[in-house]
C-alpha cells in the first residue's frame, strides 16, 4: 500500500532538530536522603506502565522511600482532604487502597480549597506541603505544613506545623523542597504586590525547621510569555530534578484547561540559586497539550524514579478532552499520568509530548550504531542519533494487527499509524483494517540475533526477513552476516 499523499500534513510534526540521549548518574544518597531526584536514564531498560494511573487525581506528588514504597498524593476534586496511598511498584498505585490523612478544617483557617499536597521525608520525619483558604474566604490560599513521626505516614497522627510564612500575606501556594549542596531550599508560587499577575514562583534556603525559610527570598519566573498568560498570568507548581551537574526546575503556566502546560529554568549545580541570574528561563513550553494523541494541559508535576532506579519518570496531571464547561477548577476530570523522561546531549532534560492513554511507548536504540534510534521522518522509517523530537521515535508495542503472537509498533504522535513494510522498506502509515497491512504490520519479536538482551522483529507474513538498518533507514531483508545481525538488533529504552 502506498503512503498517504498528505505527507506534509505528518511531516509538520517532525522537526528537523536533533539532539542524542546522554549519560546520567543515579543519586543513590540523594534517594535515600528523601530528595526529589531521580536515577540515570541513558541507556536505562525501558518501563511499561499504563495511563492514566489514577483518575480524578490532580497535582500528584509521588514519592519513592527507602523502605521500598512509593507514595502517592494528589488533590481530590472535592478540595477538602489530603489522601496518601502506597505500593511498591508504581502500576501498584492504581489500585493501592488511599488513606485520608488529614480532613479540611469546620471554620476558618484550612476550611476549604485544600490544593496539591507533596509528601516528603526530611530528618527522619515524614512532611506534607499543602495550600488551603478559609471557610469565610476560600480565595485566601496560604501554604501549610503537616508532620508526622511514625515510619508509615499512613498511620500515626499528624501535627499541623501552622502556616510557612513569607515576606508578603498575599496568595500563595504548590510549596516544593529540594536538597543542592548539602542546603535545603523551599521553592513555591506566590502573588507578589505590585507585580500585576496571579503567580510568580519564588526560592528561598528552608530555615532550622521544614515549615520555615529563612534569609533572601528570591523570585524566579514571572509569567510574561504569550504561553504563560493564557486564561491567567501564571507560574505555579515548581518541581526540581537535578542531572549532569545542573538542575532543572519545571512549573505550571496559565490556565488550569487546555492552555496549562510547563515551563522550565536551568541552572548549574554550583551556581549561588538565590541569584536570579544563576537561571535561565526557556522560551518555550518544554510540555504541552497535544490534540494528536489527545492530551490536554498537563502539568503540575514531580518527578520520581523507575523501580529499577535507572529512568527518570515525570509524573503529572491532564485530561483527556480539551472544551470544558465553566470553571476549569470545577471539573473533576484531571488524572494522574507517568511517562519517561529522557536526555538531550546538551545534559537537558526532554519530555516530548503527554503519551497516549494506554500503554507508555518505547524507543528502539540500534545495538551497532549505540547513539541511534529508529525514528520517523517524513513517514519514512530509519535511524538517527540526536532525536529531539522525540516522540517521533517513540512506538507503543501492541498486540500484532495480524495475531499469532506477534507484535505491532504504534506510532506514540500519529496514533492509529504502525510501521509497516512495503517493498521491503519500512514506514508508518494509517492502519486500514486490511489484511494485507495487518500482516505488513505485524513481527515475530526475537531474541536480539546480535545479543540475547535486546530484540530482533522478524517479518510475520515474511518469515527469516528481519528489520534491520542499511545505509540509515530500515529495511526488512535476510540476514546472515554477523554485521547483519547487529544491524537488526535493538535494545529497548
Amino acid at each position: 500500500m502506498p503512503l498517504p499523499l498528505d505527507r506534509g500534513t505528518a511531516a509538520s510534526g517532525a522537526p528537523r532538530r536533533r539532539r542524542s540521549v546522554l549519560a546520567a548518574m543515579l543519586m543513590a544518597l540523594a534517594v535515600s536522603a528523601g530528595l526529589p531526584v531521580a536515577g540515570p536514564a541513558q541507556a536505562a531498560p525501558a518501563v511499561t506502565y499504563t495511563n492514566p494511573l489514577v483518575n480524578q487525581r490532580a497535582d500528584p506528588h509521588i514519592f519513592r522511600h527507602t523502605d521500598g514504597y512509593y507514595y502517592l498524593t494528589a488533590t481530590v476534586p472535592q478540595y477538602d482532604r489530603i489522601v496518601l496511598r502506597r505500593a511498591t511498584t508504581l502500576s501498584g498505585l492504581a489500585t493501592a487502597p488511599e488513606t485520608t490523612i488529614w480532613s479540611r478544617h469546620t471554620s476558618g483557617e484550612m476550611g476549604a480549597h485544600i490544593w496539591a499536597p507533596e509528601i516528603h521525608f526530611i530528618n527522619n520525619r515524614w512532611y506534607v506541603y499543602f495550600a488551603a483558604g478559609r471557610t469565610d474566604d476560600v480565595w485566601r490560599i496560604r501554604m501549610y505544613v503537616l508532620e508526622n513521626a511514625n515510619a508509615n505516614p499512613l498511620t500515626g497522627g499528624w501535627t499541623e506545623r501552622g502556616r510557612i510564612t513569607t515576606p508578603w500575606d498575599t496568595f500563595s501556594l504548590d510549596a516544593s523542597t529540594f536538597v543542592a549542596n548539602g542546603v535545603r531550599y523551599l521553592t513555591w508560587a506566590q502573588q507578589e504586590p505590585g507585580i500585576s499577575t496571579n503567580s510568580n514562583v519564588y526560592l528561598a534556603r528552608m530555615g532550622a525547621n521544614p515549615w520555615q525559610i529563612t534569609g533572601t527570598v528570591t523570585r524566579l519566573v514571572v509569567p510574561t510569555y504569550a504561553w504563560e498568560t493564557r486564561g491567567y498570568r501564571v507560574a505555579e507548581g515548581p518541581a526540581v530534578i537535578q542531572r549532569n551537574g545542573r538542575l532543572f526546575l519545571t512549573y505550571s503556566a496559565s490556565a488550569t484547561d487546555a492552555n496549562y502546560c510547563l515551563g522550565m529554568l536551568s541552572a548549574s549545580a554550583t551556581a549561588n540559586l538565590l541569584d536570579a541570574a544563576s537561571w535561565s528561563k526557556s522560551p518555550n513550553p518544554v510540555f504541552a497539550t497535544s490534540a494528536a494523541t489527545g492530551q490536554y494541559g498537563p502539568g503540575h508535576n514531580s518527578f520520581t524514579v523507575s523501580e529499577d532506579g535507572q529512568s527518570d519518570i515525570l509524573v503529572y496531571h491532564d485530561r483527556n478532552y480539551r472544551d470544558i464547561s465553566g470553571d476549569p477548577l470545577n471539573d473533576p476530570n484531571r488524572r494522574t499520568r507517568l511517562q519517561k523522561v529522557y536526555w538531550n546531549a546538551d545534559g537537558t532534560p526532554n519530555f516530548g509530548i503527554p503519551v497516549p492513554d494506554g500503554v507508555t511507548p518505547v524507543r528502539l536504540r540500534s545495538h551497532d550504531l549505540t547513539t541511534s534510534y529508529v525514528r520517523h521522518y517524513d513517514y519514512r522509517a530509519r535511524v538517527e542519533p540526536n532525536v529531539t523530537n522525540l516522540a517521533d521515535s517513540q512506538f507503543r508495542i501492541v498486540n500484532g494487527l495480524a495475531g499469532g503472537g506477534s507484535v505491532s509498533l504504534e506510532s506514540t504522535n500519529f496514533p492509529g499509524y504502525y510501521l509497516r513494510h512495503y517493498g521491503f522498506a519500512l514506514s508508518i502509515a494509517p492502519n486500514d483494517s486490511s489484511s494485507i497491512f495487518a500482516g505488513d504490520a505485524s513481527f515475530q519479536r526475537r531474541s536480539g540475533l546480535a545479543d540475547s538482551a535486546g530484540i530482533s522483529l522478524e517479518s510475520q507474513n515474511y518469515p527469516g526477513r528481519f528489520v534491520r538498518h542499511r545505509d540509515g533507514l530500515l529495511y526488512l531483508e535476510a540476514v546472515s552476516t554477523s554485521a547483519e545481525r547487529g544491524s537488526a538488533t535493538f535494545h529497548l529504552e
